[in-house]
C-alpha cells in the first residue's frame, strides 16, 4: 500500500480527491474500477462514511472520490482499492485531515 499526499480541507469545503495508479499498472494494464473506503484515524466522527460523496470516477490511470463534511479536528484515513485489466487490486491511502472554516 502506498500513501497519496492529501492537503487538508474545511468542514464546509468539498473538494476531490486524486489517487493515481500508474506506478501501481503494469506495461498495457488499464484502471478499470475503484471503490474507497473511509475510517478514522485520530478523532472523534460517530459515521465516518458520511465524508464519501458517491463513488470514485476513474480517468486513465487516476480515480477520483469526492469528499465532503467531516469533523474539525478529525483525521480520516480513506483507502481506494483499484481494480485493473490484469485483473489486480492495487491499494492506495491518504490521511485527510478536516480544519475550521475560517470566520
Amino acid at each position: 500500500m502506498s500513501l497519496v499526499t492529501t492537503p487538508a480541507k474545511t468542514v464546509a469545503e468539498k473538494t476531490l480527491i486524486g489517487f493515481d495508479f500508474a506506478s501501481k499498472l503494469s506495461i498495457g494494464e488499464a484502471l478499470t474500477a475503484a471503490s474507497c473506503a473511509i475510517e478514522v484515524w485520530s478523532g472523534i466522527d460517530a459515521s465516518p462514511s458520511s465524508v464519501l460523496s458517491g463513488t470514485p470516477t476513474v480517468s486513465g490511470t487516476k480515480a477520483y472520490q469526492t469528499v465532503v463534511g467531516g469533523i474539525s479536528g478529525c483525521l480520516y484515513k480513506i483507502t481506494c482499492v483499484g481494480t485493473t485489466s490484469a485483473p489486480n487490486n492495487p491499494v492506495l491511502m491518504t490521511i485527510l485531515a478536516v480544519v475550521q472554516d475560517p470566520i
